[in-house]
């Protein structure tokens, strides 16, 4: 194995501490870059914090899932949309497999569960259906802006041929 720092095998998964350390120009002071500040560095508008200190930034979300250009799904639902979020700053320590249990994970990483808003859907949406007979992992997505994605471009949100399908949907906390 090749390992980018000497490790202690005994302990090799174990964290391994870390200092980023930043050299201005000119000589000057050396700082450690948790004690720069500037406003250069305020939060873009599509950055929002979650209540856990994770920051997701919506733009970076919307930019992955606009790289998902399959035409139908290969049921890979959650990890596609799980991937696009962890491009985007979210960080999970556990995750479900199945898209119908992605609820509570959105919850923890600052999404709020609002009213279904298909009409009105915002850059960052995501919904989940329920389970039905036929599917048994349900089925998440998300809005990037223009189009409902997943693991594939959905022509709309509506991807159940079943008049009867339970949506939770949940929106970014800001």
């Amino acid at each position: 194995m090749v390992y980018d720092q000497s490790v202690d095998m005994q302990n090799a998964h174990s964290p391994v501490k870390a200092e980023i350390v930043i050299r201005l120009q000119h000589g000057k002071n050396v700082k450690k870059a948790s004690d720069q500040v500037s406003s250069r560095n305020a939060k873009p508008k599509s950055v929002f914090g979650a209540n856990n200190g994770q920051r997701i930034d919506i733009d970076k979300f919307a930019q992955r899932l606009r790289g998902v250009t399959a035409q139908t799904s290969s049921q890979k639902c959650a990890k596609s949309v799980r991937l696009a979020l962890e491009s985007a700053g979210a960080k999970f320590n556990s995750h479900p497999v199945a898209a119908a249990d992605w609820g509570g994970t959105l919850r923890k990483i600052g999404y709020q569960k609002i009213n279904q808003a298909f009409d009105r859907p915002q850059k960052g949406d995501i919904y989940i259906i329920d389970r039905t007979h036929n599917h048994v992992y349900g089925h998440i997505a998300a809005y990037n802006g223009s189009n409902w994605v997943s693991d594939f471009q959905q022509r709309t949100h509506a991807v159940y041929k079943d008049p009867n399908v339970h949506y939770e949907y949940y929106r970014l906390g800001q």
